[in-house]
């Protein structure tokens, strides 16, 4: 089923979170990431989720669970911080979710804690898009959000594509657990 069919059937069910690991338009990209190791895996997710930060942050600028989550795990990925501190903020960014009514920053805060969540296991990776991607179709809409949705797949794969090609998580300090991986 292609991921617009997906999506209508998802709104018709009622369902909060329009697609999902396995949507057809996401096989690619998780082709993709099964391929990529998790440092390059860890960079591509926290590039895009300072996306959704900056959308959530300006929309409840006296919130500020998703951006201390975005800190906190790059922190962590750096080895500066432990574990269950940038987890205590991952969880807040998802909690925050239950303190705002917009269907479109639920989603976005979701968004930031799967990425933010790579760092502990690269399967995390895949639920920004299948977040961010409900986001962008709860802000257009399922009968304009086809050239956004589009695009957004395109910018993840170059992304990817980019950052494996350059080589650039060899040039980040990482923490002991992420530098054999």
């Amino acid at each position: 089923m292609n991921w617009y069919d997906e999506v209508k059937l998802n709104l018709k069910k009622k369902r909060a979170i329009l697609f999902s690991k396995s949507s057809e338009c996401l096989l690619p990209l998780q082709s993709q990431l099964e391929d990529t190791d998790k440092r390059t895996a860890v960079l591509w997710s926290l590039y895009f989720a300072e996306d959704a930060v900056e959308l959530v942050s300006a929309r409840y600028p006296d919130e500020s669970a998703p951006c201390d989550a975005l800190a906190l795990t790059k922190l962590w990925a750096q080895g500066k911080v432990k574990m269950p501190e940038a987890k205590r903020a991952i969880l807040e960014c998802h909690a925050l979710t239950k303190r705002i009514s917009s269907h479109e920053d639920i989603a976005l805060c979701h968004a930031i804690g799967q990425a933010c969540g790579c760092v502990h296991a690269k399967g995390h990776a895949i639920g920004y898009p299948v977040y961010e991607l409900t986001a962008i179709v709860r802000r257009y809409g399922i009968e304009a959000c086809k050239d956004a949705i589009e695009r957004r797949l395109g910018e993840y794969r170059e992304e990817l594509l980019e950052l494996n090609s350059s080589r650039l998580a060899d040039k980040y300090e990482w923490a002991k657990f992420l530098k054999s991986n």
